[in-house]
């Protein structure tokens, strides 16, 4: 039980488990903190893992070696992928997860991990000499000498909860709050921000009647998000339906006639709340146009009779939650097992951070997750795994990992927030990046694996069925370009698909690239055909109907690489330079971009102060 330890980590929610593991499995002797055993991979908001982007991250974070992907798998209620009507590059997979047993993996996993100590303690200050972080202190007074520290805490920080015009210190799902770190932050000149979050009441399934709700069932067979789950794990096992249902003329009256007792709208809360992720009363009176809005019920766990109302998060006081609750399709007696809070909380404003997640003025600190001002356990995974990998890096003398916007939404959800800060809680979503069609589920692998490999998350057995995987999918889309069918051979196929008949002879890709004609549906022409996984089929098929848009978008990621390889030196007095605005040279001196790229995506730097500094470095 040495008080020693190369890479301290604040918090075990999302954010701090993916950090700490990256770091302990690759090599560095860490210790997780956490306020509460009980907290470890708590879930309490919504009960889903992945999304719209935020699926794209999970695949991202399993391809470089994280944990969240696995464990999704191991405790999925119901899968369904959504955007299906749409484009490949926005098809999001998303599960219902188990968050009692999404706890139990993961606590298990932190616990049977070499090089990774789980400890329970508040941690009230972190020790910085000479601008370098030395060490934490706990609540209890006890030290702990680290050289490294990744703050993770998700909305703990001086936390506040609100219900109605009642309020009290506490941390979510009524855990304590964390005391005193952010005034540890504020001393050590860390930015500090005031964001606040949601979450709607918890029913007891008994109480509803499910005759008046719109069964939502999953898909059957669903991909797995990881690596080291099979892809057929779900065949036979029955997936637990939500359910959809709609809020009213009745809801909205009551709503309304209590807003002034709303802790929003009351003035009881300061902090802001996400834009994309209302609460329903911010709902009712920004889109009072709508005679109703979507909801859905969710279940908790296989072995709670828990439901969560996603879309009906809430700040009202009680009774008008139960008066609310009670006007909604099957809701007549619905029991609330817990009342729905809005929670307010401190975080940092990431344009202090570096592109690694470190502050750029404390040396060995880094921040991951909520921390950084977004939302989402996905976002937070994704920060903390990146955190973690960098500090891993750094105790052994190695280059960093940064990454490129244009590779990754990993990379995406860092390049925003360091470069263009955050004034509510970050959502990521497709279409934040320029590049979503070359950042797909199905080539997460493609991008981001063997960057797992060079840091050592990812084994020598995995890279190898990674490499033998691309080569499959190589092979195969060169395969169905070199073979040709006859128009009398495609085209009573193509009659029964309703698409054009040939004239003249095409490739198996051409056939392909064609609307409504799929990889499977080919085989019908096509019987002597390789062995493919399903993943690796649907590559193929995606590269294959979108290789004219992927070529273009590569092009611009080409031309991004240019100003993105542009440094800028750190000791740039961007005061100095003649021609550049005031508002650009402020902006610049405060946000410090390590690249041209980087600075011409920070608002209030024009396309004319990207020439400015270019001819002034010469590197025009």
């Amino acid at each position: 039980m040495s008080n020693s330890t190369t890479v301290a980590v604040i918090g075990a929610g999302h954010a701090g488990i993916e950090a700490a593991l990256a770091a302990s499995r690759m090599g560095v002797d860490t210790i997780l903190f956490t306020m509460s055993m009980e907290s470890v991979a708590n879930m309490p908001c919504n009960p889903s893992i992945g999304g719209t982007a935020k699926g794209h991250l999970v695949y991202e974070i399993d391809a470089l070696g994280g944990e969240m992907g696995r464990a999704a798998d191991a405790v999925t209620l119901q899968s369904r992928t959504l955007n299906l009507g749409k484009g490949a590059a926005v098809h999001s997979k998303r599960v219902q997860a188990d968050r009692k047993r999404y706890h139990t993996y993961m606590k298990s996993v932190l616990e049977q991990t070499p090089n990774l100590r789980l400890v329970q303690a508040e941690i009230t200050d972190i020790l910085v000499e000479n601008g370098a972080v030395t060490g934490v202190r706990t609540a209890l007074l006890e030290e702990f000498a680290c050289r490294y520290v990744i703050v993770a805490a998700g909305t703990y920080l001086e936390s506040r909860i609100f219900v109605g015009s009642a309020s009290l210190s506490s941390g979510p799902d009524g855990f304590l709050p964390s005391k005193g770190l952010s005034a540890s932050l504020s001393a050590l000149g860390i930015r500090l921000m005031r964001f606040k979050t949601g979450t709607p009441a918890r029913i007891n399934r008994r109480s509803v009647d499910f005759s008046a709700l719109e069964p939502q069932p999953g898909e059957s067979d669903p991909l797995p998000y990881s690596y080291y789950t099979a892809e057929n794990y779900m065949q036979g096992v029955p997936q637990i339906p939500c359910h959809i249902l709609y809020t009213n003329g009745e809801t909205h009256r009551i709503i309304r006639e209590n807003l002034h007792r709303s802790a929003m709208y009351g003035g009881h809360i300061h902090g802001t709340g996400p834009r994309y992720c209302p609460s329903i009363e911010d709902k009712v009176v920004r889109f009072a146009d709508k005679e109703r809005h979507q909801l859905f019920l969710e279940p908790l766990g296989d072995s709670t009779e828990e439901l969560y109302l996603q879309g009906f998060s809430t700040s009202m006081p009680t009774d008008v939650q139960k008066e609310m609750l009670s006007t909604l399709p099957g809701m007549a007696t619905a029991e609330i097992m817990r009342y729905a809070y809005a929670i307010e909380y401190d975080c940092c404003d990431p344009t202090q951070l570096q592109a690694t997640l470190e502050f750029r003025d404390v040396k060995g600190l880094y921040g991951a997750g909520q921390f950084n001002g977004t939302s989402g356990y996905e976002e937070a995974a994704a920060q903390g795994l990146l955190a973690g990998i960098n500090a891993a890096l750094a105790a052994k003398g190695e280059e960093p990992l940064t990454l490129p916007r244009s590779g990754s939404y990993i990379g995406t959800l860092v390049d925003d927030l360091i470069t263009k800060g955050t004034n509510e809680p970050y959502r990521m979503m497709t279409s934040r990046s320029e590049y979503r069609l070359l950042l797909r589920q199905d080539n997460a692998d493609e991008r981001l694996t063997p960057l797992g490999f060079r840091v050592g998350l990812i084994d020598a057995r995995r890279f190898a069925a990674f490499e033998a995987k691309q080569a499959r999918i190589e092979a195969e889309k060169k395969r169905l370009a070199d073979t040709h069918l006859s128009p009398e051979r495609a085209n009573p196929f193509l009659s029964r698909h309703e698409s054009t008949p040939l004239a003249t002879g095409a490739s198996l890709a051409d056939l392909l690239r064609r609307p409504g004609i799929t990889y499977e549906a080919l085989a019908e022409l096509d019987q002597n055909r390789p062995s493919l996984s399903r993943a690796e089929a649907q590559s193929v098929e995606v590269q294959i109907k979108y290789e004219g848009y992927i070529s273009r978008q590569t092009g611009e990621v080409l031309r991004q690489i240019k100003l993105e390889s542009r440094e800028l030196p750190s000791t740039l007095d961007y005061q100095k330079i003649a021609g550049l605005r005031i508002e650009a040279a402020q902006k610049l001196a405060q946000r410090r971009p390590a690249t041209i790229g980087q600075a011409s995506r920070i608002s209030g730097v024009s396309p004319a102060d990207i020439s400015v500094l270019l001819i002034y470095l010469g590197l025009h």
